[in-house]
């Protein structure tokens, strides 16, 4: 798992009958309370959370538990948001997203 921003939408003219109405976003990891960018971004598939560009978000980053929030054990998925991040506290320190 780990935290990230949303930084844009994926378009597909063909999908896997799994993913048919499923969002398909870029999602970039960043470090929980400075929002400093730790990594280059990865697709994910929105969860049912309607998150979109600029949702600070919780994504699973394996298979079979994307694939079970999901409920599709033959989705050919591994990253999954499954949550908006509202803050995060780390040693005694907030961060508020929302």
């Amino acid at each position: 798992m780990f935290i990230g921003e949303v930084v844009g939408n994926v378009w597909a003219t063909r999908k896997h009958a799994s993913l048919k109405d499923r969002r398909l976003l870029l999602v970039k990891p960043i470090d929980p309370m400075t929002g400093e960018g730790i990594g280059s971004a990865v697709m994910a598939v929105d969860g049912g959370v309607q998150s979109g560009p600029g949702s600070i978000v919780l994504v699973v980053d394996e298979g079979g538990s994307a694939r079970g929030i999901i409920q599709d054990e033959a989705a050919p998925i591994r990253t999954v948001i499954c949550a908006i991040v509202d803050q995060a506290a780390v040693n005694g320190k907030v961060k508020k997203y929302t």
